[in-house]
């Protein structure tokens, strides 16, 4: 979430050095603001949360810097293990508003600027704080997918400074994690079908903080301490509208059913084996990501249960034709579905995953029947 391309980092640290230097020993003006930015979402994967970002402004002393938190390094070794086990590194990096503005023009996103009602002490406290975190070790974080990305590492710095929890989520806006999520894929079929898949029951608590840019943006906007408002004045400072998405021929729920179908409708041994055999190598990697990665959203998924590795075990007695394992292991498959089934209820994926259901449970109860005793 709130990615942002490497290939913006060199730009990044080139603003870094060039104004970091004298801006440190600014003293801002009492006409300086500091702002929440909340970024629209984008069609890439890594942006379709959209982005939070804070922005110091003080034109009395020529400062106008945003500072991010959602940057890292592509060329990581093994960028791709180190993001699955939960051990990558991102970092905090600065840019003028005027970089950050174009970049955002140019991927046609919007931009709203949320103004801070902040005492002189405490802006100035931030804009020390978020200078001097740049040149230290502090700047890198380890990033996690809920529990520490662009936002909530804004919402901590803001209220680290401010002393106290004062941006966080209250009892009544409480929803769980998946819910929250599971609207931004709208239009990603593959990657809604994607992520829900591969969470664990983490992401079915209700959510004890506030992790997407939207989220923040609607709670600073209606927040109150000591009966004044936190946001003290709200701009739209790039405003595009968020077209429809293109339809694709491939990634909708439409042409998923319709491969299930064809798959029930040849009714072939082989092909129905080659499906289990993909459900169960689905089942051994959540299993491995639950185990290996430190993302606490993969760890107890109960995924496993329709993407089940005893599927391995019926294929293997329906080549070698033991009726009476074949038998036994429908048996306890069809029993974990069932389970699935259940649990699933008052989930919001359990549409798009019925395809599989119907399938792997046609395919168990033509197997249970044929070989009974």
């Amino acid at each position: 979430m709130c990615n942002r391309k490497f290939a913006l980092l060199f730009i990044l640290l080139i603003t870094l050095f060039t104004n970091q230097a004298n801006s440190q020993k600014i003293t801002l003006s009492n006409t300086a603001e500091v702002s929440v930015l909340t970024c629209g979402t984008g069609s890439e994967i890594y942006s379709l949360f959209g982005h939070t970002a804070i922005r110091i402004k003080d034109s009395t002393n020529f400062v106008d810097q945003v500072y991010n938190y959602g940057t890292f390094d592509f060329s990581t070794p093994n960028f791709y293990l180190k993001f699955v086990k939960g051990d990558l590194q991102y970092l905090e990096t600065s840019c003028t508003f005027e970089e950050f503005f174009q970049e955002y023009l140019y991927e046609k996103r919007s931009i709203d600027e949320q103004v801070l009602n902040l005492s002189q002490e405490k802006k100035q406290a931030l804009f020390d704080y978020l200078n001097s975190s740049l040149l230290s070790d502090e700047r890198f974080y380890t990033y996690k997918f809920i529990d520490k990305n662009c936002t909530t590492m804004v919402i901590n710095t803001i209220n680290k400074i401010i002393g106290k929890t004062v941006i966080g989520i209250t009892a009544d806006d409480s929803q769980t994690c998946r819910k929250i999520l599971y609207p931004y894929f709208n239009g990603h079929f593959y990657e809604q079908l994607g992520t829900s898949i591969i969470f664990g029951s983490k992401v079915d608590l209700k959510s004890d903080q506030l992790f997407l840019p939207t989220e923040l943006y609607k709670n600073i906007q209606n927040l109150k301490v000591n009966n004044q408002t936190i946001c003290k004045e709200s701009r739209k400072i790039l405003d595009i509208e968020k077209g429809e998405i293109p339809f694709s021929w491939w990634n909708n729920f439409y042409v998923f059913c319709l491969l299930f179908v064809m798959i029930l409708l040849l009714n072939k041994s082989s092909i129905f084996k080659a499906y289990f055999m993909l459900l169960g190598l689905l089942g051994l990697f959540f299993i491995f990501a639950g185990f290996y990665s430190l993302h606490k959203e993969l760890v107890n998924n109960y995924n496993i249960l329709l993407f089940n590795p005893i599927l391995f075990i019926l294929v293997y007695f329906e080549i070698k034709n033991n009726k009476k394992w074949i038998f036994y292991s429908s048996v306890f498959s069809l029993i974990c579905l069932l389970i699935y089934i259940a649990i699933l209820l008052n989930k919001p994926y359990l549409v798009i995953v019925t395809p599989l259901i119907i399938t792997s449970g046609v395919r168990l109860i033509q197997l249970l029947l044929k070989n009974r005793r």
